[in-house]
């Protein structure tokens, strides 16, 4: 298969507002996988390599992610596995159901009929991860969905996705962070940020900065942890929390929506707080590392294992009235 071959999104990218794009995603795409070798590059790429031919196959992207053909083959597992861990799915790959750590299609029915239609929108997701999200973007109607991570490990599960995808899907994840984004490319009718906003250190400054990335009128979907309160507080952990490093800004959501609010999104909107449980992420075949269960207090699965509320989780809507 051809690895990290992005002509196709290029192609898309030429004939529209994005183009102004192109000469930062051909330079990052192999400054930022060069910079990525962890040591694992050769391992991950003989895994994809190795994977047989996608052949034809039942598509699906609607209500679940399944890939190629029904009956499971061991060499597709085998490959597969050695992409570990899986964080984001469920999905099928040639055969293969991927039970992966996160059951991100509870997430998805949660938000999917409370966003504006995705019907022939062009979509940005900000920490996509394996891009689980976009072929679900793509399933409810966006006519291009374009996502951004900096890990690798999860760009070449992308990849793997993409080997048994019709290759006419236009979902692409790229190798780069927020920060390799240009200052302003308002261009995107939505716009997602799941997952990301309470590893920022200046949370005010990133909510600033994805309006940059919207166009007039369009929409924001943001998903991060909260803390329960009425009040606009904000919960900053001393050291980890839920065994995570680098959690700055875990807010109330009445103070989150005020932040949301102060930087010119307008008719913010929280549409959901759930309390994330042993059943929505948890260590499976696919993750085998430490989960959820392992993050709580295991006398009172209400506190973290450090003391702290247990993970909470909001969505918030907002527009762009640029």
């Amino acid at each position: 298969m051809s690895l990290f071959d992005y002509s196709g999104l290029i192609k898309v990218l030429e004939n529209s507002p994005l183009s102004v794009w192109i000469p930062d995603i051909e330079r990052l795409v192999e400054e930022n996988i060069e910079a990525s070798n962890n040591g694992h590059m050769e391992h991950w790429i003989a895994a994809l390599d190795t994977l047989p031919a996608a052949g034809s196959g039942h598509t699906e992207i609607r209500s679940r992610l399944s890939f190629g053909p029904s009956s499971e083959s061991e060499q597709v597992k085998k490959q597969l596995l050695k992409l570990h861990p899986w964080r984001k799915g469920p999905l099928s790959l040639g055969g293969v159901d991927v039970d992966t750590e996160w059951r991100s299609d509870w997430k998805w029915d949660r938000l999917a009929d409370k966003i504006t239609s995705l019907e022939g929108r062009t979509v940005l997701d900000i920490g996509c991860g394996n891009g689980y999200y976009l072929w679900r973007m793509l399933g409810a109607g966006a006519k291009l969905a374009i996502g951004v991570d900096p890990f690798l490990l999860f760009v070449m599960q992308y990849w793997a996705t993409k080997h048994f995808a019709p290759p006419e899907l236009p979902a692409w994840v790229l190798p780069m962070g927020w920060e390799d984004l240009p200052d302003e490319l308002p261009f995107f009718d939505t716009v997602f940020s799941m997952g990301v906003l309470y590893h920022r250190r200046n949370a005010r400054a990133f909510l600033d900065q994805l309006k940059k990335y919207t166009r007039p009128g369009g929409e924001l979907v943001l998903e991060t942890l909260v803390i329960d309160g009425s009040n606009e507080a904000v919960f900053v952990p001393e050291g980890r929390y839920a065994k995570m490093r680098n959690v700055w800004y875990i807010p109330t959501v009445p103070s989150l929506i005020s932040e949301l609010e102060s930087v010119g999104w307008e008719d913010v909107r929280c549409i959901d707080v759930t309390v994330t449980s042993v059943g929505e992420q948890r260590s499976t075949e696919w993750m085998r590392f430490e989960s959820l269960i392992d993050f709580l207090d295991p006398k009172d699965s209400t506190k973290t294992i450090e003391g702290y509320p247990a993970p909470c989780r909001a969505i918030f809507l907002g527009n762009n009235p640029n």
